[in-house]
């Protein structure tokens, strides 16, 4: 296991690489100026000092390496010091890259950001989990009943109807004709008693809601036909014929093959919990990552672009790791040598 894991982090190495060197390169080639939106008043010489404070002024390859710069040494330095206390080096003189819009380091505006995704995106996403696979393996052993037919319809429903249709049909029913939540998510509440632990949960159940209707109609339907595929398997059948229960049957064997093409689902599914759900977040007003994407390219942000943009290609490579280690877990069959 250790050999094939080093053998794949050195295989990530290059294609993270490549796919940063992608991304910087398109997007530093967009027709984007940091000074377009400033008055026509100020002289050009001004603006070219603007740019050049900002690293345009520099070679191509040059603000490629240093864009590179912060994700590898400045801001791993960063959270070190952070972490331990320890003070390495000279912090202050470290390149930080910044955003054109707030002038600010932009993995300071992710950092910021990332808690409001994370409780709502990642919360609905652990909940779609918990609801899809129980719900696909009852459909699946109970194939054509009462339970099948009604997770067929919920499944059809959060496929056909977009998040941006459901979230705003939240809104009117929920909110403005019953009053039961929030029609907005407020991104500085801070729970200091019962009675803000409660306004947290009522607000967040709409947008929790939302995306876990979308998300557990697709895990839920491959849940069901993954199971569906085992069961008529020759070891389902010898295991049966040994007298074991049901249940034993379903829970620890056709689960636990079934599950090896769901956790392919579920693990490249998680970086979108990173990346934010930005249909949903514009609708509840949730200044998550998905809002910081659609501002910055609003505004022509190219930084906070690139860094929202790798930031999810590692993430997918990194889960896409962890998936291939749970499936030695999962499947005896598989050896890693």
């Amino acid at each position: 296991m250790g050999r094939y894991l080093i053998r794949r982090l050195l295989t990530a190495i290059p294609t993270l690489i490549a796919i940063s060197f992608v991304i910087f390169a398109i997007l530093d080639l967009a027709p984007s100026d940091p000074t377009g939106n400033l008055p026509l008043t100020i002289p050009p010489e001004v603006k070219q000092q603007i740019r050049e404070s900002l690293g345009l002024g520099q070679p191509f390859h040059i603000r490629y390496l240093k864009w590179m710069q912060q994700f590898f040494i400045t801001e791993p330095l960063n959270i070190l010091e952070e972490t331990t206390g320890i003070t390495i080096g000279d912090s202050e003189s470290r390149f930080r890259l910044r955003s054109w819009q707030t002038r600010g380091p932009v993995i300071d505006l992710i950092v910021e950001r990332m808690p409001q995704t994370l409780w709502v995106v990642g919360l609905a996403y652990l909940v779609s989990v918990i609801i899809a696979i129980p719900l696909g393996v009852i459909s699946a052993v109970k194939q054509y009943s009462w339970v099948d037919q009604a997770g067929t319809i919920f499944s059809m429903i959060g496929f056909s109807v977009p998040t941006f249709f459901t979230g705003l049909l939240a809104i009117i029913i929920f909110s403005v004709h019953l009053g039961w939540f929030p029609s907005f998510y407020d991104t500085t509440h801070q729970v200091t008693d019962w009675e803000s632990f409660v306004f947290q949960i009522k607000q967040i159940i709409l947008p929790v809601s939302v995306l876990a209707l979308f998300q557990t109609a697709t895990l839920n339907r491959f849940t069901r036909s993954s199971v569906l595929d085992n069961l008529p398997q020759d070891y389902v059948r010898t295991v049966r014929a040994k007298g074991f229960r049901e249940y034993y049957v379903i829970l620890v064997h056709v689960l636990r093959n079934s599950l090896i093409p769901v956790v392919t689902l579920v693990a490249l599914g998680i970086p979108t919990i990173f990346g934010g759900a930005i249909i949903t977040e514009q609708i509840f007003r949730i200044n998550g990552l998905g809002a910081l994407l659609i501002i910055a390219i609003q505004g022509s942000d190219i930084p906070v672009v690139q860094s929202l943009t790798f930031i999810f290609a590692v993430l997918i490579v990194l889960f896409n790791l962890i998936a291939d280690v749970i499936y030695g877990f999962l499947d005896p069959r598989i050896h890693y040598n």
